[in-house]
């Protein structure tokens, strides 16, 4: 554990990344979504528990892949594990982490299939990051690096989030 992947966030640092993480990660979702066949959902318990119970009986019911993403805390993200529900709660609010279903059977009834289950951004990314140390260990030893790490993370969540919402408010499908 700790190593730097395609899903580790910009400006995490990892055991393979001391210097933070610059690239940004890759969207499975959104990736798995454009096959237009598979069941896709993003999830948080700590942020809304029936969401996640709603998506995993879709997921379930589903006749075909199904794919559910959750957001999992994890003892190398720096955090007092006790608090694991409340940082999800802060990744969704921060716009991180937006939450979503994606059932491709409701194209079939002439329904957008993604549906976003989060609200706007309304946390500082700054305040659900510097909470765990994966983040707050860059901005102690190269504050420069971090704040600059900071802001393209703000606008990779600005992008994210416009995109979601763009998706998810056109009529029809997600992927066209």
């Amino acid at each position: 554990g700790g190593q730097m992947s395609k899903a580790t966030p910009i400006g995490a640092i990892a055991k393979f990344a001391y210097a933070g993480k610059t690239l940004k990660k890759k969207d499975l979702g959104l990736m798995a979504m454009t096959y237009g066949y598979v069941y896709v959902a993003r999830v948080s318990m700590g942020y809304n528990r029936m969401q996640t119970i709603k998506a995993m009986l879709e997921a379930e019911a589903y006749d075909g892949p199904s794919i559910v993403i959750a957001y999992s805390n994890c003892i190398a993200h720096g955090i007092d594990m006790s608090k694991g529900m409340d940082q999800q709660k802060a990744a969704v609010t921060s716009g991180l982490w937006p939450l979503y279903r994606y059932d491709p059977t409701l194209e079939a009834e002439g329904k957008n299939p993604l549906q976003l289950d989060s609200k706007e951004p309304s946390t500082d990314l700054s305040d659900y990051m510097y909470k765990e140390i994966r983040y707050r260990s860059l901005r102690q030893s190269n504050p420069e690096v971090a704040q600059e790490l900071l802001e393209k993370a703000e606008k990779g969540v600005t992008s994210q989030w416009d995109l979601y919402k763009y998706l998810a408010d056109k009529p029809g499908s997600a992927d066209g």
